[in-house]
């Protein structure tokens, strides 16, 4: 059995950062892809950024490229997702997710990952 869990996230005021960590304990497998995703009130889970089994490629949502940094470290089974001038649209729960073992290439479609967290708050005040 597989088990994300996410950490760091938190209040910030516009401009600020916030580091989001995702720890995958049980069948690990470093040889698939990971991804971020958010939810805000109201809306559907939308995809944030995504990375490759071994951190060589990834991908992002127009909306935080430039601002955000997704990047992996296999040898700890983490995934983490560097946030940087923060904006209050930014405002959302936020959900790290895996692939199946096996399937190495990022992907921003929801329906390719297996496995979910339960999720961080990201709270961006003015």
């Amino acid at each position: 059995q597989v088990q994300l869990v996410e950490s760091g996230g938190g209040l910030v005021h516009a401009g600020g950062s916030l580091r989001l960590s995702c720890a995958v304990s049980g069948r690990t497998g470093s040889f698939t892809a990971m991804g971020w995703f958010r939810q805000a009130p109201g809306k559907e889970r939308d995809f944030v950024a995504a990375i490759n089994w071994s951190g060589s490629s990834n991908v992002y949502v127009d909306s935080v490229k430039g601002r955000f940094i997704i990047s992996r470290d296999n040898t700890k089974n983490t995934v983490y997702l560097q946030m940087n001038s923060l904006k209050p649209e930014d405002t959302a729960v936020y959900y790290c997710a895996r692939r199946q073992v096996g399937f190495g290439m990022e992907s921003s479609s929801p329906n390719d990952y297996l496995y979910w967290g339960q999720g961080t708050q990201v709270t961006v005040s003015l």
